[in-house]
Formats: C-alpha cells, sequence, structure tokens
C-alpha cells in the first residue's frame, strides 16, 4: 500500500510540500449523480427545472463553480489553486436521475482532483436543496473521480 501523502514520517498530519514539484497543466473531471424521483422530473422542460427559487441547473453550476474555488477552505490540507476553467454538464442519465460533471483545470504544482469532486458535490447539493419543496427524498448516489491529467502520478480514468 502507498503511503499516505498527508502523514509526515513523525505520523503528524500536514499540507504537502509541492514546492519541488513542476508546474504543469493539470485536469479532473468529477460526477456527482442525484436521484431525484420522477416528481422532479416531471418538472424537467427545454433541459432546465423551473421553481420557485429559480432556474435549477444554472443556480447548481453557479454553486459548484463556487465550491470548486472555495475547495481549500473546505477540506484541510488541500492548497488553494487557481482554476484557469470549471465547466459543467447536467443532464438527466435515467427516468429518475440527473447526472452532474465537472471538469476543472488549472496550471500548478499539485492535482485539481478535490475542486472536480467538490464542483460536482456542491452543485448537487444545491440541485437537492433547489427541489426538496417538491421531493425530500432526493438521493445523491454517487461522486467520484472518472478522470485525472498531468502530475507525477500520472494519468487516471476510473473504470
Amino acid at each position: 500500500m502507498s503511503k499516505l501523502t498527508h502523514i509526515d514520517a513523525n505520523n503528524q498530519p500536514g499540507m504537502v510540500d509541492v514546492s519541488p514539484k513542476h508546474v504543469t497543466r493539470r485536469t479532473a473531471t468529477a460526477h456527482s449523480i442525484i436521484d431525484v424521483g420522477s416528481e422532479v422530473m416531471t418538472l424537467l422542460t427545454d433541459g432546465e427545472i423551473h421553481t420557485k427559487k429559480g432556474p435549477v441547473f444554472h443556480t447548481a453550476i453557479i454553486a459548484g463553480t463556487m465550491a470548486a474555488k472555495k475547495t481549500s477552505d473546505l477540506i484541510p490540507f488541500c492548497h488553494p489553486l487557481p482554476l484557469d476553467s470549471c465547466k459543467f454538464t447536467i443532464s438527466p442519465s435515467s427516468d429518475t436521475e440527473i447526472t452532474i460533471t465537472c471538469t476543472c483545470v488549472t496550471t500548478g504544482r499539485t492535482g485539481i482532483e478535490m475542486e472536480a469532486l467538490a464542483g460536482a458535490n456542491g452543485a448537487a447539493l444545491t440541485l437537492y436543496d433547489m427541489c426538496k419543496a417538491v421531493n425530500k427524498a432526493m438521493i445523491i448516489r454517487e461522486t467520484k473521480l472518472l478522470e485525472k491529467t498531468g502530475g507525477k502520478s500520472g494519468d487516471y480514468s476510473a473504470s
């Protein structure tokens, strides 16, 4: 098993020193799948869900972008990273599920996986918040890293 990078030689937690790493382009794509139920899906028209709180997908994209930008404020040992890009797709993936995909890009010394995961999850939580008046039984089923590029560990793609 590989050594945990956030635990030092004295078994103490800490931020990884990335100063010796090379600056490279790094990308990560993550998704969250939310089962919204048939009640919420009936509100979907022209690629958007409209509620009294506003357009759900558009608001989720804004919230997801904010979550990606603030990842280092949420996760203690994440380095603050400048985002070169943060893009979302939100679309139905079954009769009751919506898939939110977030792709983040940075040019830096450390990976951007956590930003993509936070972005996808932040958007899913916002979708839940905006639709909970219709269905409180929604389930965020999965938030997972789909792929990443760049960095010392190389590329990764989920099976």
